[in-house]
């Protein structure tokens, strides 16, 4: 199957480079170039392409305020590709919780790494189809109906989360029915350094809890929910009755930095009376071997279905593997998240 391509940039140098870039990989076709969201409207009706590049800063209606239009009018996979996502992180996590697919810089001739995987992520996204419409519609639903989830009292004292591709929308929306005095609550996104300040930014802006990135040593409370730093280190967690949080340093695992594994790993290891955890939309396999430690230490493990996954790598990859009790789709998790369970709980397909 080809990937049909519509480059949105008021570039004409970067038009012709990112056609050149795509269509040098015989699974891409770039179907046409817009300069301006006019434009851009006008050749998706004309040509129904399969993936989106578009570029923030452009003349009248700007990347992120046509992406919202996109996303509320006709969701589809969306690439930003911008100079502003390299510098701007906030203008790549407000594009990344709007629902793009992905954020990457502009290509440099030359980083054939870089350009590789600009292909590698086209290609992905083009497959997300049928996910990103179905959360763009039941966030639609969410906005009118959507409300926060009481405290169990018998829930659980930790929670953990672990996610990569589309894991930022999928926090914003799991994280936003949290309630304010929510279990302490340790999340693990793969994101490079510079973007998750502004992540723990804009999800404390919109969440009742308390968010804020994860700090070494830090005593974790209720009501509070830690992001790990970044690529500076992997968040784990230390101690039973007193948990705190600790950022280790050293080489990448599953080829992340940070990641889920040794989150979840740390967490097995401690002696914490009720757990439970959600893998999340991801490519690879990360967190999958930590989730199944944590079911084997009694926590309830929760995987996310196929349908609402922008990227079913990760998730299935814990499915395959047995590691989780409930596989559910986004909307349902945080419910099961903070209910009590009974470490005999039944996979529910």
């Amino acid at each position: 199957m080809t990937v049909r391509v519509l480059i949105v940039d008021d570039s004409l140098s970067m038009q012709q480079l990112l056609s050149v870039v795509l269509n040098s990989d015989q699974e891409i076709e770039v179907v046409g170039a817009a300069s301006d969201a006019s434009q851009a409207r006008t050749m998706i009706k004309e040509l129904n392409p399969d993936v989106l590049t578009l570029d923030i800063e452009m003349p009248g209606i700007n990347g992120l305020d046509f992406l919202g239009k996109i996303m509320t009018l006709r969701p589809m996979p969306v690439v930003m590709i911008s100079s502003h996502t390299e510098k701007g992180a906030v203008a790549s996590i407000k594009a990344l919780s709007m629902g793009a697919f992905e954020c990457l810089p502009k290509p440099k001739i030359g980083d054939d790494q870089a350009l590789q995987h600009m292909r590698s992520v086209v290609k992905l996204a083009a497959k997300s189809s049928a996910a990103i419409k179905g959360n763009a519609q039941r966030a639609q639903k969410t906005q009118i109906t959507g409300s926060q989830i009481k405290t169990d009292s018998e829930g659980p004292d930790l929670v953990l989360i672990g996610s990569s591709t589309g894991g930022v929308e999928a926090l914003g929306t799991i994280l936003s029915t949290f309630p304010k005095d929510c279990p302490p609550t340790v999340v693990t996104q793969h994101i490079p350094e510079k973007f998750a300040a502004s992540l723990s930014v804009r999800l404390n802006g919109v969440c009742a809890p308390t968010i804020s990135l994860a700090e070494n040593g830090k005593l974790l409370r209720p009501g509070n929910v830690y992001i790990a730093p970044g690529s500076i280190g992997h968040l784990t967690i230390t101690g039973s009755t007193a948990i705190r949080s600790r950022i280790k340093h050293g080489a990448p695992c599953n080829g992340h930095m940070p990641s889920v594994d040794q989150l979840f790993a740390s967490a097995a290891k401690c002696r914490i009376g009720n757990m439970s955890a959600a893998l999340l939309t991801g490519m690879g396999k990360d967190g999958a071997e930590g989730l199944l430690k944590l079911k084997s230490a009694g926590a309830h493990t929760i995987a996310q279905d196929k349908n609402s996954s922008v990227v079913y790598g990760m998730p299935a990859a814990a499915v395959r593997i047995g590691a989780a009790r409930e596989i559910l789709p986004l909307h349902k998790i945080a419910k099961s998240l903070l209910e009590k369970k009974s470490e005999q709980a039944n996979v529910n397909m």
